[in-house]
């Protein structure tokens, strides 16, 4: 998945006004303070050189020719308002994977696993329930 060059270019220059933009482009905007807050703390610990890297990895990281060919079944979650990989890539997904389940969590951004535990929880164990 091809990564932001905006997200490239903040990480180095000013790893501070990245970690600050991180409210708008992880979480959709009415998401607790104190989510943003805390994972934001949580990613100021992370070396910029590290996050830098794995971004570049993420950005490398090119298999979409070979989606279709995956055949076990696979849950796919989405924030609503996920700007970093938007619901288009989740439905691109869902459309060439034969045997997936899509589900778009509203209120939510690509923070949705933070934003909407509870609901992210249960969608995984309902599609496990039914794989069982």
């Amino acid at each position: 998945m091809r990564v932001s060059q905006v997200v490239f270019d903040s990480i180095k220059p000013n790893y501070y006004e990245y970690l600050k933009n991180l409210k708008v482009l992880l979480f959709y905007r009415k998401t607790s303070k104190d989510i943003i807050e805390n994972t934001i703390l949580e990613t100021s610990q992370i070396n910029p050189e590290v996050t830098f890297s794995d971004f570049k990895i993420c950005d490398a990281f090119d298999t979409l020719d070979k989606t279709h060919t995956i055949d076990v079944p696979c849950l796919i979650i989405c924030g609503k308002y996920d700007q970093l990989t938007p619901v288009k890539y989740s439905q691109f997904f869902h459309d060439k994977i034969k045997n997936s389940e899509l589900y778009i969590i509203n209120k939510a951004g690509h923070g949705v696993m933070l934003e909407k535990p509870h609901q992210v929880n249960k969608t995984i164990e309902n599609f496990i329930k039914n794989y069982l």
